[in-house]
């Protein structure tokens, strides 16, 4: 999944008096930071709770279902989340952003509230996966973008505590669902769950608003065009986006299914997502930082192959180890949080920035099908072989895919540096 930091260059560039300096009102800023902090807390924190919700269903109302088709539904809701997020841009440049934050907010209290009433699978596939995918495609996109309205000079540090928000709801979540639904049942925690959600969209409901005017968009600019394809570079930075996001939602979402089966207590094996993103709060801005020294995609490759050695050098060997698989969630959640916030940067050195919509939704149109698949294919490896080395070899096969993928762009930048727009 990528992250949304850099999602305002696909949907609304900022007027040059607003690029020239911060506006005044600092309360109402702030107030929109707040806002879109809430918000993301709320849906971005569901999708980082999704191993959760995997190995509850799978244990529990599924547990008749094979884990491959199981998949599906999480995989559908990553599909959702990330396709129709592209879409969503032009309708918030051409309307703004109150009615999107009502709708999408709307959207995923009915998706959660129906959620508790699911029994069977395709209740599942249908509430979770398309419309709970659906309503989180909106607080993807539509809170952050507001953000970069407001900011110019510190946008990059208001944009990181409105995206936190995703990691903070990836530990509170979990914590309220471990906590209460061996106590209470799965029906009134997510109903719980519901309640807390609401309290949280209500701020973004309130406080999200856009400083600029709306304006129409063309197609040109925001439809996938593959014939830029022909930049090869783009084309290899493309690839291991795909790989990229094949590989990342396989430990978040069965790093819990894995704890339960290898016999670890079940409240600590639901908090093994909280420490995915403990360490994935730091490591969405922090190696942000680094990149501005040492290069963007520099960064990118060095943190794709610290995701492969926690996969192979932590989680592989683990075997269960309490103390092994604590570290791997960590380390993996700070790792794989960065190389999925510097994807898209990276993505936007390879072109002009009046054109990286168009680059954007080119690139992301083809990694939601990575997002669709990875899950359920982790899924079937499970059913098939009833071993986790398979999966973790699976993900640690796409981060290796990725970073030869990446690499490659590389090379081919630099050999033409001639059609390059900065450095990367």
């Amino acid at each position: 999944m990528p992250d949304t930091s850099d999602a305002e260059l696909s949907i609304s560039e900022p007027s040059p008096i607003t690029e020239a300096s911060e506006p005044k009102a600092r309360l109402e800023a702030s107030l929109v930071v707040f806002g879109s902090f809430c918000t993301v807390m709320a849906g971005l924190g569901l999708m980082n709770s999704v191993g959760v919700y995997q190995a509850w269903i799978s244990t529990h109302q599924l547990d008749t279902v094979g884990e491959g088709k199981i998949g599906w539904i999480f995989g559908v809701y990553n599909f959702m989340a990330l396709f129709c997020g592209i879409q969503i841009g032009p309708i918030f440049d051409k309307r703004g952003p109150r009615m999107l934050t009502y709708v999408g907010s709307i959207m995923l209290l009915l998706a959660l509230v129906l959620l508790s009433f699911c029994r069977r699978y395709w209740h599942f596939l249908l509430v979770f996966g398309v419309l709970g995918g659906f309503a989180t495609s909106f607080i993807f996109v539509v809170p952050v973008a507001c953000v970069s309205h407001f900011f110019d000079v510190r946008r990059g540090t208001a944009t990181g505590i409105a995206i936190s928000g995703a990691s903070i709801g990836g530990i509170v979540l979990p914590l309220v669902f471990g906590s209460l639904a061996p106590q209470v049942g799965f029906a009134w925690t997510t109903r719980i769950l519901a309640l807390i959600s609401l309290f949280l969209l209500i701020p973004g409901c309130i406080f999200i608003r856009s400083r600029l005017s709306p304006k129409e968009t063309t197609k040109k600019l925001i439809l996938p065009d593959f014939t830029i394809f022909r930049h090869f570079a783009f084309a290899f930075m493309t690839a291991g986006v795909f790989f990229l996001e094949w590989g990342y939602f396989v430990p978040i979402s069965y790093i819990s299914s894995y704890s339960l089966a290898h016999g670890i207590p079940k409240q600590l094996s639901y908090q093994m997502v909280i420490f995915m993103n403990v360490g994935s709060f730091p490591g969405r801005w922090l190696p942000g930082m680094i990149a501005d020294r040492l290069g963007r995609l520099n960064t990118l490759i060095a943190t794709n192959v610290l995701c492969i050695i926690s996969i192979l050098a932590i989680w592989l060997p683990a075997k269960g180890s309490i103390p092994a698989t604590i570290i791997f969630s960590v380390a993996f959640g700070f790792t794989s949080g960065s190389n999925i916030s510097l994807a898209p940067v990276c993505l936007g050195e390879l072109c002009d920035v009046r054109h990286y919509g168009r680059y954007y939704s080119t690139a992301y149109s083809l990694a939601s099908f990575a997002a669709l698949t990875g899950v359920p294919i982790a899924g079937e490896i499970i059913s098939q072989s009833r071993d986790y080395r398979g999966l973790i070899s699976f993900a640690a096969a796409s981060y290796s895919a990725s970073l030869v993928c990446f690499i490659g762009s590389k090379v081919l930048e630099l050999r033409n540096p001639a059609n390059r727009r900065t450095e990367i």
